[in-house]
């Protein structure tokens, strides 16, 4: 008889059950069933941490890929951008975009919320040492920048990969060059609103 898992051991298991399953059956034809017994657990088990399929799938999704590294420096804010949403579409494009579309279609709006908090929250760390790399070099003013405007990037990418799948040099040029560096620029030379004429 197995030894009983508990902890991060079980959670593991289930996350590379999940995963396994929606490789081999697809994201449509993944059920807890499946999961449970892969995992070697029960379906309440699941059910009590992840109360709908694409919140395990997700959970399981982000466990395995991490996201990309951090934003290496290139020497200027243009290529410290293009360089990490090439990363970042290597990292999205290695979760499969056909699992990505069906998650999505699942989530529902209290699942939803919760991952764009997080994606927020995490693409705005992730983003802050090339952000002040770019103000030590000039690029940028002293302002703060809103999490939103930050992860806008990371955003329109996602959403490119999501719908297109793919993310082509020039659209790639115009999210950095057009969007997202006016778009910094403006907001880190901002003056504050009690001090704005």
């Amino acid at each position: 008889m197995g030894t009983r898992r508990h902890g991060t051991a079980l959670v593991r298991a289930i996350h590379e059950a999940a995963l396994a399953e929606v490789a081999e059956h697809g994201y449509a034809g993944t059920t807890y069933d499946g999961v449970a017994a892969r995992a070697g657990t029960s379906k309440p088990v699941l059910y009590r941490r992840w109360p709908t399929k694409a919140q395990m799938i997700l959970d399981a999704l982000m466990s395995a890929h991490p996201g990309p590294p951090a934003p290496r420096d290139t020497g200027s804010l243009p290529g410290d951008l293009k360089a990490f949403l090439r990363d970042m579409q290597t990292s999205l494009e290695s979760c499969g975009r056909q699992t990505m579309l069906s998650l999505l279609a699942e989530v529902d709006p209290v699942a939803g919320s919760a991952v764009r908090d997080l994606l927020f929250a995490r693409g705005a760390e992730i983003l802050q040492p090339m952000v002040e790399r770019a103000r030590r070099r000039g690029e940028l003013g002293d302002a703060d920048l809103p999490a939103r405007v930050v992860t806008l990037p990371l955003d329109l990418v996602r959403h490119e990969i999501t719908l297109v799948g793919t993310l082509s040099d020039n659209t790639l040029d115009t999210i950095v060059n057009q969007i997202t560096l006016p778009l910094y620029t403006g907001h880190s030379h901002a003056l504050p609103t009690a001090q704005a004429t």
